[in-house]
């Protein structure tokens, strides 16, 4: 899942010595010896630095914790974020202070903009993914996207374990034909005032929107997959500004106030509020009509062109003092068990990174998806995925929207 903003701007205000001096760590685990990584991570402590904005996603997280301590006796210690750009100043902070062994961030999900700062800067362990015992289940030969991060290969800095594409949803009772297309949402908007949104940015689910504009609007694809400073960014960007200033005046609460994240948009839709919708976990309308939380007849659906979609990860900085237990616990993500319950409706509905033809039948039915849900996305609607631009360009779009409609 793509999070919020990086911390370029911390990064560059730090001396340039800081950032690029060699960091001096203590010996850490080979992720080759992995019976000597497992004994290693034996009564150690993980501070997993993950968004805590979601429910669901945060029980999940708990059970993970509960399986650690059980199965390997390491505890997990959730540090809920409203922005991952928390935890790369924290590791920024620490790189600046001389902290380059006993840091306070193990693991942190992770990807996009904030991965490229981290790796820019020297910040994360590794390579350590591909090593993990599990890894191969991804099957990464025939599926890149776990090993590619908004363009950026990954090289074994983080490890995939979900699964996101952005997925529309509506009212069925309220609305017939939903919109299929960017063009068709603004028409709608207009056609029916107050009843669609997006998140405030630079939440991430809406800095995903601003991108699903801007490759629908523009014929600029190829710069969208290059560094924007390589790019005329506002010559590029200004079929989305104007698309943006027509849809506003019609989107809930005209435009003046957005929703605060996917989670509160979700609460917009269940309230009445809204009739469309869209969330960056396809399965999450189906989870919260088996919740009670959105209607019986809340449907789900892509654009005709596709959606944009992404692999989250998890990475672990370089001073992390507890890197066997956080590889560790970066291997049990990408097992059956964990992939399966979190890909399960009554948990999360976060879709598994695991090549499921490549599991025994009994493993591999417990992925099959429920179709019985109303709500649920047909088997093949995320065929057709978006890639994600460049990272620089979410960064530069953030600065652009607050720039121009913060304060208005």
């Amino acid at each position: 899942m793509s999070l919020p903003r990086t911390c370029h701007a911390l990064a560059a205000s730090l001396p340039l010595a800081a950032l690029l001096a060699s960091p001096t760590t203590l010996a850490a685990p080979d992720p080759g010896d992995w019976q000597a990584v497992v004994e290693e991570a034996r009564g150690q402590t993980v501070y997993w630095h993950a968004w805590g904005g979601d429910g669901r996603t945060n029980r999940y997280l708990e059970w993970v914790a509960e399986r650690m301590q059980a199965e390997h006796q390491v505890e997990v210690i959730h540090v809920k974020l409203g922005d991952t750009a928390e935890a790369v100043s924290r590791v920024l902070a620490e790189r600046q202070a001389g902290n380059d062994d006993d840091g306070s961030v193990d693991l942190v999900w992770i990807n996009g903009e904030n991965f490229a700062a981290m790796r820019d800067s020297d910040l994360l362990f590794g390579p350590f993914a591909e090593q993990l015992p599990h890894f191969a289940l991804t099957h990464p030969e025939h599926n890149p996207e776990v090993v590619t991060d908004f363009t950026l290969p990954t090289d074994g800095f983080e490890s995939p374990w979900g699964k996101a594409q952005i997925t529309f949803y509506y009212d069925s009772d309220e609305l017939d034909t939903p919109p299929t297309s960017v063009a068709e949402i603004k028409a709608w908007a207009e056609d029916n005032p107050g009843r669609f949104s997006y998140p405030r940015i630079p939440d991430f689910t809406g800095s995903t929107f601003l991108k699903q504009a801007l490759i629908e609007l523009s014929d600029a694809d190829e710069a969208l997959y290059a560094p924007v400073e390589e790019s005329d960014f506002e010559a590029v960007s200004a079929p989305l500004w104007d698309y943006l200033d027509d849809l506003h005046p019609h989107l809930w609460r005209s435009g003046r106030q957005f929703p605060a994240s996917g989670p509160d948009m979700l609460r917009l839709m269940g309230d009445g509020e809204l009739a469309l919708a869209f969330t960056f976990i396809p399965s999450e309308p189906a989870a919260a009509v088996a919740d009670g939380e959105l209607a019986p007849s809340t449907r789900s659906y892509v654009l005709d062109g596709g959606t944009l979609g992404n692999v989250h990860f998890v990475a672990i900085p370089y001073n992390s003092p507890h890197k066997a237990a956080a590889m560790l616990l970066a291997d049990f993500l990408l097992t059956p068990e964990a992939q399966a319950h979190k890909q399960d409706l009554a948990v999360w509905g976060d879709r598994t990174v695991l090549d499921v033809s490549r599991l025994d039948d009994d493993q591999a039915a417990r992925f099959e998806l429920d179709q019985d849900n109303p709500a649920m996305l047909a088997p093949d609607a995320l065929e057709q995925t978006l890639a994600e631009p460049h990272p620089s360009w979410m960064d530069a779009l953030q600065e652009a929207w607050q720039a121009r409609y913060v304060g208005r």
